[in-house]
């Protein structure tokens, strides 16, 4: 393992990805997304994606030269069309509308079609409670998961984010939000494709192999198997939400209709994002003694009751925690996959 401190781990993937025909403008947020993702601990999210997503690029499975097209469909409502490049552009370029229209009319929901690997979900939520909002994401993935009580993949692995704003000690600004980021099934596929690449078990539990068996190979996981969703009946049920919130009704493919995201040769998978912006401050009942919005009291009446219990904690905090340490002391990141950065980016 190689320690890396982040601006230079974003400078290498920059490059890295460029030579793959990818634009400087989107190579420098899709860089900055997955140094992002290494930072807060997330690694089947980060750097180690650059080599699909390079041979995506290079094979036409993703436009890395794409411009993203913003449309206002409705007095509180956005549709982006990634128009077959990357998801990254699409969604920072939605959010920044969204957030403002959020604040106009109380409530924005973002669609985002024709798209490709949303990255880690949370991160645009927490952007946009960290600009006061309340935030939830949803995102459809490449078929993974089957019906409950299926016989075969219709559904992606599908994450759900949930962002809400969090008031530091003075309450004169927003501090490290509330942050909920989670697959519905019982691990993200990124980790097996990471325990896949290095040769490693994974646990009984995860996955089944492609004949509906449980499996502890993770290369046999990866070869049409399927991963079995958290909650089992249950989360295949969120799993089916998700799927009609962020394939459905952004026009998308499905879960069974997408190729997938680490694959060199096909289709692009054209998979879809949807989030959903609210201000509090449209909603919340006003304070009488101090006559502002009382949002701010009761989230902090809540996250007060939470945290004076002993070791009782929020979600998000061992993410801000993780980056904390990452900015002082840089990443972790494996030998192999940096020589492979450097031989893209010709360093």
């Amino acid at each position: 393992m190689a320690n890396m401190k982040l601006d230079d781990l974003h400078f290498l993937a920059m490059k890295a990805l460029m030579t793959a025909n990818i634009s400087e403008n989107n190579s420098d947020q899709i860089a900055r997304a997955l140094v992002a993702a290494d930072a807060d601990g997330i690694p089947s999210h980060g750097v180690s994606r650059i080599p699909s997503y390079a041979a995506q690029a290079m094979n036409g499975l993703v436009d890395g030269q794409a411009f993203p097209r913003l449309e206002q469909t409705a007095t509180a409502s956005i549709r982006v069309d990634a128009r077959g490049g990357f998801a990254y552009p699409a969604i920072n370029l939605g959010l920044v509308r969204a957030r403002e229209m959020a604040k106009e009319t109380g409530i924005c929901g973002l669609a985002i079609g024709n798209s490709h690997h949303g990255g880690v979900g949370g991160h645009p939520v927490e952007a946009a409670a960290r600009d006061g909002l309340i935030a939830l994401g949803f995102l459809n993935a490449p078929a993974a998961i089957a019906p409950w009580n299926g016989s075969r993949a219709l559904y992606g692995t599908n994450p759900i984010s949930f962002a809400c704003p969090r008031p530091n000690a003075d309450r004169s600004d927003w501090g490290d939000p509330i942050l909920v980021d989670l697959a519905l099934s019982k691990v993200a596929r990124g980790k097996i494709k990471l325990a896949a690449d290095k040769g490693e078990a994974i646990p009984e539990g995860w996955c089944t192999d492609k004949r509906g068996k449980p499996t502890t190979d993770a290369k046999a996981a990866m070869d049409s198997g399927m991963m079995i969703p958290m909650g089992d009946a249950k989360g295949a049920a969120l799993v089916l939400m998700v799927e009609i919130l962020a394939a459905t009704l952004t026009g998308s493919n499905h879960g069974f209709e997408a190729t997938s995201f680490f694959a060199s040769e096909g289709e692009p998978p054209r998979v879809g994002q949807f989030f959903l912006l609210l201000d509090p401050s449209a909603f919340a009942h006003e304070d009488e003694e101090t006559a502002h919005n009382g949002f701010i009291e009761r989230i902090s009446t809540l996250v007060q009751a939470i945290t004076e219990q002993d070791g009782a904690w929020l979600p998000g905090d061992d993410r801000w925690a993780n980056r904390a340490t990452s900015q002082e002391g840089g990443v972790e990141i494996p030998d192999a996959l940096i020589e492979d950065l450097k031989a893209r980016a010709g360093a």
